[in-house]
């Protein structure tokens, strides 16, 4: 065993220990006990890995958009004679190869595309022919990755996803749930920055008993606050099961699975609780902006009655002489 573990070839993600060592002692009991058999042996393990490595596909989903024109995305595909196919609002296309599969695209309507089983380059490809169809198109995209293989159970572990068969609607439905997570990652990010660039306001108004923020700029981050929330609470219904999964129950758990994996539930909640604190920051604004309004007021009512008084001042004095 000395051999295998001071010479034991990189296989790649996936590839367990176990299996490995399986493989040596497969090579020994071959009877390969001279300099060359070490050699064949280890040639052999580095074909296991290679064939192990061939075997696992890409699987990756982009989110480049606030959203996708799925339906002229759809007219835009037929006219160029590719299979594609409408699952409720997802829209559907297969490459195909020799009348094989060979690869799967899953247009999302929330800015979200899943590609299955092509290269990084190919995924570029498709991305740019896409950007004709972008709703408000990110000035950076966000990407997740995966890779998948062919096993005997739907599994997700260290982020390679084992199918246990190659149906197009198994694919969706995981893809269903790494669309949410890809979606859920570009919230995440806008509430962060939002969250950032006003959590000094609280901290002024403890220390200072005020904000210092004119009036104009009050309403303009009041403005930036509505803005983020009402972005995310316009497309949060995303987040909810799939209507898909009402005619295909059978592939919920799928779906359930890949989103346990990726944490979709408790970022959701965690992802309310910061929404709650950005309504939180948006109510400590509009009573700062009434206070100013108010003390201008109070200011304005003030002024006024020192002017009354000048004058009647004035008055007396004039009618004194």
């Amino acid at each position: 065993m000395e051999f295998w573990q001071s010479r034991r070839p990189d296989f790649g993600p996936g590839v367990a220990g176990a299996e490995a060592d399986h493989v040596f002692h497969m090579a020994d009991a071959g009877g390969f006990k001279s300099r060359d058999a070490g050699e064949a042996k280890n040639q052999f393990l580095n074909l296991i890995g290679y064939i192990y490595i061939c075997e696992c596909m890409r699987c990756t989903g982009y989110c480049t958009a606030s959203g996708y024109d799925i339906p002229k995305l759809f007219q835009a595909l037929q006219k160029q004679g590719m299979t594609a196919q409408l699952y409720r609002d997802v829209l559907h296309t297969q490459t195909k190869e020799e009348k094989r599969s060979r690869g799967d695209v899953f247009y999302f309507p929330y800015g979200v595309a899943i590609f299955w089983g092509y290269s990084e380059e190919e995924e570029k490809n498709f991305l740019s022919v896409l950007k004709e169809f972008e709703k408000e198109p990110l000035s950076k995209p966000d990407i997740d990755e995966f890779t998948f293989v062919n096993g005997e159970s739907m599994k997700i572990d260290e982020d390679e996803i084992v199918l246990h068969n190659k149906g197009t609607l198994t694919k969706l439905a995981i893809s269903h749930g790494i669309a949410q997570s890809v979606k859920l990652t570009i919230f995440e990010e806008a509430i962060q920055k939002t969250i950032d660039l006003t959590k000094n306001l609280p901290q002024e108004l403890a220390q200072m008993g005020k904000i210092k923020l004119s009036r104009k700029e009050t309403s303009k981050k009041m403005g930036e606050l509505f803005m983020e929330r009402n972005f995310i609470n316009t497309q949060s219904e995303m987040l909810d099961t799939p209507e898909f999964f009402w005619n295909h129950p059978e592939l919920e758990p799928f779906y359930r699975r890949t989103s346990h994996y990726l944490d979709v539930n408790k970022r959701v909640d965690v992802l309310n609780k910061r929404l709650d604190v950005v309504h939180e920051l948006f109510e400590i604004l509009r009573n700062e902006l009434n206070h100013q309004h108010s003390s201008r007021l109070e200011w304005t009512i003030i002024i006024l009655i020192v002017i009354e008084v000048f004058l009647a001042v004035l008055r007396d004095l004039f009618h004194a002489f």
